[in-house]
């Protein structure tokens, strides 16, 4: 499948939601499987580890094939803090002729452009005549096998 990485859903925080996890202290074998209750190091509350601003976070979902060398893949759920400041280098969520994908931003001063993670898309110049704006910066990304 040959999409750019567009957005297919945005969902927002549920701010009174806590999942805490058991969280080990000792690394994970990738050979034999050893019992790890006594490494149980303390709880992890995903929200703490994802979230900085809740107010400023949203979940969203990507559709395509653009930034797959960046590691985001189709289907993947991208951790975006709209209250960070987008900078060189980051992966952001831009608007585009009015739709939202995901991109790195690279660049500086009066050049900006958004580069996408797979050569097979060409990088877009930002700009107010192009209709780019960006929407928020990534944080995280949750993949599922």
């Amino acid at each position: 499948m040959k999409t750019d990485s567009s957005i297919a859903a945005i969902y927002a925080l549920e701010q009174k939601s806590k999942v805490v996890r058991p969280l080990f202290s000792c690394g994970v074998s990738a050979g034999f499987p050893s019992p790890a209750d006594d490494h149980i190091d303390r709880k992890l509350d995903l929200n703490e580890l994802l979230i900085q601003n809740p107010a400023a976070t949203f979940f969203v979902r990507v559709a395509g094939d653009s930034m797959t060398d960046a590691g985001i893949n189709h289907g993947d759920i991208l951790v975006v803090d709209r209250s960070l400041q987008a900078g060189h280098g980051k992966i952001v969520i831009a608007i585009i002729h009015g739709e939202l994908t995901v991109k790195r931003l690279m660049g500086g001063d009066s050049s900006w452009q958004l580069v996408a993670a797979n050569a097979a898309y060409p990088a877009v110049k930002i700009s107010e005549e192009a209709g780019c704006e960006v929407w928020g910066v990534v944080t995280s990304v949750i993949h599922q096998f």
